[in-house]
């Protein structure tokens, strides 16, 4: 965690962007098999990896976003790259992977993407039949220039059916920035994430309701989700640098 958030800060420190700043913290959290993303995202029912990441940008509220990618080192450099050099948001598998090799980036082959443990809890969770919903990871900045950036990565649920997309990908769900209000990050159960708004949500309750982000964050993750059967946790930060998140797992909460 110290690596990913020491990669973020040193972008900063040389005035790059916020955008920037989340790709690097990211891609270091994306290279370790401890979070379900990148390398150590978690198996669907088949035995496969199929990953979602997404990125927005609070000035020009630009997002790209991929889901369900298995050839992709870095799904949030990918996301980045359909937000700044395609006429869309989302793309999804095969598309998501045409367009970085069209780019001149390379593949990645799936055995790369293969980890002992994760494995071993893959197969203790079919067994026991309860899925893993969590261990997202996300980051957020605020730059020099004012700009906010939120983005999110992840390898989904485990045992989930192929095809499932969770909020990780999906703008106003997992992932949002705005320059007026906050830049947020989500993980958890993502279809109570999507059918929520959660990360959007956030927002509005800054700009509608002039609360500050930690009352916003809670506010959606204590009386909106919870009380629906939802479990998870949100990160921000807001137009002047300070920061919020809370989490929340069954019994356990934590707000700040």
């Amino acid at each position: 965690m110290k690596e990913a958030l020491d990669a973020g800060y040193a972008v900063l420190e040389k005035s790059g962007t916020a955008t920037d700043a989340v790709t690097a913290a990211i891609k270091i959290l994306e290279d370790s098999p401890l979070f379900n993303a990148g390398k150590g995202s978690v198996y669907n029912n088949e035995g496969q990896i199929e990953m979602d990441a997404s990125i927005m940008e609070g000035k020009e509220m630009k997002a790209g976003a991929v889901a369900g990618v298995r050839r992709i080192k870095n799904p949030i450099e990918a996301a980045k790259l359909v937000m700044q050099q395609t006429p869309h948001v989302l793309l999804i598998g095969e598309g998501a992977e045409k367009l970085w090799t069209s780019k001149g980036y390379e593949l990645t082959d799936t055995s790369y993407f293969y980890d002992e443990r994760r494995f071993r809890q893959w197969k203790e969770n079919r067994k026991n039949k309860t899925p893993e919903k969590h261990g997202t990871v996300g980051a957020v900045a605020l730059d020099k220039y004012g700009n906010l950036a939120a983005g999110t990565s992840t390898g989904g649920m485990m045992d989930k059916m192929p095809g499932r997309v969770g909020d990780s990908p999906i703008i106003g769900a997992g992932t949002y920035a705005c320059n007026q209000t906050c830049a947020v990050s989500c993980t958890g159960h993502g279809e109570y994430f999507i059918r929520y708004a959660a990360a959007h949500s956030v927002h509005c309750k800054m700009l509608y309701q002039n609360k500050e982000l930690k009352d916003a964050v809670n506010e959606v993750l204590f009386k909106d989700l919870l009380p629906a059967g939802g479990t998870g946790g949100i990160i921000g930060i807001d137009k002047q640098g300070k920061c919020g998140n809370g989490f929340q797992h069954n019994r356990h909460v934590s707000r700040i």
